[in-house]
């Protein structure tokens, strides 16, 4: 579809309009605000045309007009330009991520929160995917008597540590000896691809010399085979929506609310898009019900090239597109510049 010449201008206008007040836009607003050189009575014609292509809609019949989902998604696709941030934000966005932040949750938990705040939308941020990430270091260590510490690093920079209990005439010497075999068998292993002929081969392995260890490897193993599901999920600025006049009403964002309090549906809805960059899904173009009246917008962030992750927002339709992915890719850039400083 294309807009030419004056109806171009006008959706702009009211699209933009109705962005800033929330307020159905007639055809005098418009004249009085965009100075387009046409009459009301000029406009008012243009817009029903726009509201035939279902570029508009008219609330009630004597209110003004308010953009269609296809309104926002040609606005979007079409008439937008992007808003470049100020100095002073990127500064404030950078400053952020220079804290010291010692583990990739701290630096996503970070990100989204910062997200919520410059948007005043709701935030969300999904950890590291594990699927695709291969172990690159297991390592047990001797804590005190009784007790071992396991430490697995994955390439994707995450470190999961996990607390057993062991015989107590197990010794550092031996628990490094079992962390040899582990490296031996486990290095590079993509976590996905963790058969059980693999666990089971070093579950042999390790009996026939470590008999004493037995019950650490079989809880290692299953630990092991868990990493690959666990992908932790934040969000921030929940209450930001109810800010907004489309959530005021509690009674017309029950479906919103049980979405957001649903941490499976949040991952699916925030994990949908290409394999890369930014994603834009409006209105009734979300599969949920629940969210018929809202956009989200994700984006990717990497570690030295490869992607691991998704942070997004969830808003009215009547967002502000441009500001908003300008804030949305510059956070994700960040975040992949402290994610691959952390991880070295």
């Amino acid at each position: 579809m294309r807009v030419e010449g004056r109806k171009r201008k006008i959706l702009e206008a009211i699209i933009l309009d109705y962005i800033a007040t929330g307020e159905p836009v007639g055809s005098r607003t418009i004249a009085r605000r965009y100075n387009l050189g046409v009459s009301p009575a000029t406009i008012r014609n243009e817009m029903a045309d726009l509201e035939e292509l279902g570029l508009l809609e008219q609330p009630h019949t004597s209110a003004g007009r308010v953009p269609s989902d296809l309104g926002y998604r040609y606005y979007v696709d079409c008439l937008m330009e992007r808003q470049e941030l100020s100095q002073s934000e990127k500064d404030y966005i950078r400053s952020r991520f220079e804290q010291k932040l010692g583990e990739i949750e701290q630096v996503l938990a970070e990100a989204t929160r910062l997200l919520a705040e410059m948007t005043n939308l709701a935030a969300v941020g999904l950890g590291p995917y594990q699927g695709r990430a291969y172990i690159r270091q297991v390592q047990l260590f001797h804590v005190s008597p009784g007790r071992a510490l396991l430490v697995v690093v994955t390439s994707n920079g995450l470190v999961e540590h996990h607390f057993f209990s062991v015989p107590r005439g197990v010794s550092q010497f031996e628990l490094e000896r079992v962390s040899r075999l582990l490296n031996q068998r486990l290095q590079g292993i993509i976590l996905e691809e963790l058969k059980p002929s693999i666990l089971n081969d070093i579950y042999r392995e390790l009996v026939a010399e470590h008999r004493e260890l037995c019950s650490l490897l079989i809880e290692l193993l299953e630990r092991l085979r868990k990493l690959e599901k666990e992908e932790k999920i934040f969000l921030e600025g929940t209450f930001n929506l109810f800010e907004q006049p489309e959530f005021r009403d509690i009674n017309k964002v029950k479906g919103l609310l049980s979405i957001l309090g649903q941490a499976d549906t949040l991952r699916e809805l925030f994990a949908q898009g290409p394999p890369a960059g930014l994603t834009i899904r409006i209105g009734r173009e979300n599969k949920y019900q629940g969210i018929s009246k809202c956009s989200v917008l994700t984006v990717t962030y990497e570690i030295n090239g490869e992607v691991i992750g998704n942070v997004g927002v969830l808003g009215p339709t009547r967002m502000d597109y441009s500001r908003t992915i300008s804030i949305l890719e510059y956070v994700a850039q960040n975040l992949s510049r402290a994610l691959e400083k952390l991880c070295g």
